[in-house]
């Protein structure tokens, strides 16, 4: 009986293992490559699907997914003999499981050796800035040649980026160096511009101010002229009013003298030569003031002398 029970046990074995190996479960945006006998039989997608056992056979199974492969630094020689180092990631896709796995040993691999020799082709024929200033005409170019190559391989690829272009180390410090030198140019540029812009406006407030000022004192000087003016023209009129003779005006014009005459700071006083005319016409009107003192009693005025009529100055 042990040797029946060792065979069956045996037998549940077997039966067991074909059917998991009959079973095959392919996740979700994966792919699996079946061989019969070591050849290519079928594709397997994903779900549940059903192989024959001990005869197929999964040779590969493949993620259909977008994939993000980056690569380490390459150096690259630019037009002008400078080395850089340049970081690169492909995006690539799967497409086609078979050609994935029946063209090419190793994509990958295939990809970064591809992007290597690209690269430096095209790097190859810029020069420094022009490779610095230029990543997106770098990358589309490499894009394009990468996706052409890769289709028979059945992968896609859809996006190439340069992480980072490192020029060597005196070259940092030179284009530090102009860099630092445009700023203070711009900076000095600005400074002039805005010392330039402050005078202009100084100049130009200034320049109001003194019209204003200007415009301001020819306005007080007309109002004092036309103060003095109407002043003038009071007094002139109040004196025509008043009907002066020649003898109050003498009077008035000595009393004014001895006011001219007022101030320490005046050592010399010159005497205008209208006094002479003043002091005339002054002792005339004392002598008539006396004369007709003398005949106050109720004398008759001696012959001859007759009382000066005054006359009137003309208006003009």
């Amino acid at each position: 009986m042990q040797p029946i029970i060792i065979v069956l046990i045996i037998l549940v074995v077997l039966v067991f293992i074909a059917l998991m190996k009959t079973v095959q479960v392919i996740p979700q945006a994966s792919a699996a490559i079946v061989e019969r006998f070591g050849r290519y039989t079928r594709t397997l997608n994903a779900g549940l699907n059903i192989v024959v056992p001990f005869i197929d056979s999964i040779r590969n199974r493949i993620d259909l997914r977008e994939q993000v492969v980056p690569f380490p630094p390459q150096p690259v020689i630019t037009q002008d003999n400078l080395v850089v180092n340049i970081d690169t990631v492909i995006y690539y896709q799967v497409t086609d499981a078979r050609a994935a796995t029946y063209e090419v040993s190793s994509f990958i691999q295939a990809i970064e050796q591809l992007t290597v020799t690209t690269l430096r082709n095209i790097i190859g024929g810029m020069d420094l800035e022009r490779t610095l200033t230029s990543r997106e005409e770098i990358n589309a170019a490499l894009r394009g040649v990468l996706d052409e190559a890769t289709g028979k391989w059945g992968i896609r690829v859809n996006r190439v980026e340069l992480k980072a272009i490192e020029p060597p180390t005196s070259i940092q410090d030179s284009m530090e160096k102009q860099m630092r030198a445009d700023r203070d140019k711009r900076a000095a540029i600005l400074q002039a511009e805005g010392t330039r812009q402050s005078a202009i406006l100084t100049a130009e407030g200034e320049k109001q101010s003194a019209i204003l000022r200007a415009e301001g004192e020819a306005k007080a000087a007309a109002l004092r002229a036309e103060g003095e003016a109407q002043a003038i023209r009071t007094v002139f009129e109040s004196i025509h009013a008043g009907d002066p003779d020649q003898k109050l005006l003498s009077y008035q014009y000595l009393q004014m003298l001895p006011k001219i005459a007022e101030g320490d700071a005046n050592k010399l006083w010159i005497v205008p030569s209208e006094i002479g005319d003043a002091l005339k016409g002054l002792s005339g009107a004392v002598g008539n003031m006396g004369l007709l003192g003398g005949n106050s009693g109720g004398d008759t005025p001696s012959r001859g002398l007759t009382k000066p009529r005054r006359e009137q100055p003309p208006l003009d």
